[in-house]
């Protein structure tokens, strides 16, 4: 064979080799592109599961927020709860904080598509009662967030009078105190000539605490219970506005040998932030809120971990606070969160605080100095006299 003929038999071999190779890699493409869609569906699947909705929780608003007048009367709060969704369904789940430690049972509700999306949720409470307080919302699920304070007060007479309208209808009333367990219990009859709504007002030692009406056919009992946490005496009269008042009656309570629980709030600070030598120690400090007399437990909550439970005593009377505190010791840098949690009770806020530790410079070690060669003296020569 020729050097021509086979330099021609080389060149078509090396163009069916490429045109193979080509071929290989147009039949390898489709599939490495269906391998490579299927992760990247499998990663964007992974992220869409593990990304959490956002949680925004509105100060609730008030329909009265400084009320006075006739009680009972009803109060309505509302707030709104904004949720930017990553599922196509989503349920959120909630509850009301009150002032008194209390909370309302867990409501829910659930948004369909995703976004961001807006629910107004409502509370309606009944006050018979001067009061003072707040409402905040708490979001339980899909993330937990909680709301500012809403303080509100309510005062069922502070600025009435007893009025004396013209009255047609003959109408008497009579009253009886009923006491024990720390409170006394005002019990009234009304009595008409026929049937007919009566106006009425409960006045305790001159002032009016309740207002209402009733429908009375002949004879209807009334009552009003004035609870205390603490000793109490005085008086009570039936007020019919218009009419009569009953006879005077006086009450005394004693509240020594009857000790319910208190209502309980609890809140906590951090120190600041620390930065500087270690080791150190920190302290937080939380508050300890009681309405009466009484034992209350609590535990503290150290970076998710619950402690053993705490007692502190209210020895006193009325509203009283308690301190307590709790360290945190570290010989590194580090952040520690703590929150306190009261038993069969409301549970404080979580608060953080964070230690950095600076390294000390260090003190140079000083170069120890030779010290000096000495050299020996020659010995003296000995000479023959009469020493020897």
């Amino acid at each position: 064979m020729n050097s021509g003929l086979a330099r021609r038999l080389a060149a078509v071999g090396a163009g069916a080799a490429m045109l193979a190779t080509m071929a290989t890699g147009l039949l390898a493409t489709p599939a490495a592109a269906a391998s490579g869609s299927t992760q990247a569906s499998k990663a964007a699947a992974t992220s869409a599961s593990t990304t959490r909705p956002a949680v925004w929780a509105n100060t609730p608003s008030a329909s009265a927020t400084k009320y006075k007048g006739a009680c009972p009367v009803k109060v309505t709060f509302s707030t709104s709860v904004k949720v930017k969704t990553v599922a196509s369904k989503t349920k959120v789940t909630y509850r009301w904080l009150r002032g008194d430690g209390s909370k309302s049972s867990v409501k829910s509700f659930t948004l369909k598509g995703k976004g961001t999306k807006s629910v107004t949720v409502k509370e309606t409470g009944t006050f018979k009662r001067d009061t003072k307080g707040w409402q905040a919302i708490q979001v339980l699920s899909p993330r937990a967030a909680t709301s500012g304070k809403k303080y509100f007060s309510v005062s069922c007479g502070n600025d009435w009078t007893v009025l004396n309208p013209p009255h047609k209808h003959k109408t008497s009333a009579q009253l009886w105190v009923d006491e024990g367990n720390c409170q006394a219990t005002l019990i009234g009859r009304i009595s008409t000539s026929g049937s007919r709504w009566v106006h009425y007002q409960w006045v305790v030692n001159g002032r009016v605490v309740e207002s209402d009406a009733v429908r009375v056919n002949g004879s209807r009992k009334v009552s009003h219970v004035i609870r205390t946490h603490d000793d109490f005496r005085g008086w009570a009269v039936l007020k019919i506005v218009g009419g009569p008042s009953s006879n005077r009656d006086y009450f005394k309570i004693d509240c020594k040998d009857w000790n319910p629980s208190p209502r309980v709030s609890v809140s906590i600070s951090a120190p600041s932030t620390y930065y500087g030598s270690c080791p150190v120690a920190r302290t937080f400090t939380g508050t300890i809120s009681a309405s009466h007399r009484g034992e209350v437990k609590y535990r503290w909550i150290r970076n998710g971990v619950a402690g053993g439970w705490e007692s502190v005593y209210f020895s006193g009377y009325g509203s009283q606070s308690r301190t307590v505190s709790d360290s945190w010791s570290t010989s590194a840098s580090g952040e520690a969160k703590r929150s306190i949690e009261v038993y069969n009770g409301p549970s404080s806020a979580t608060a953080e605080t964070k230690v950095i530790c600076k390294s000390a410079t260090p003190t140079p070690t000083p170069t120890p100095k030779p010290l000096p060669v000495q050299t020996p003296e020659p010995a003296a020569s000995l000479t023959p006299g009469n020493n020897w």
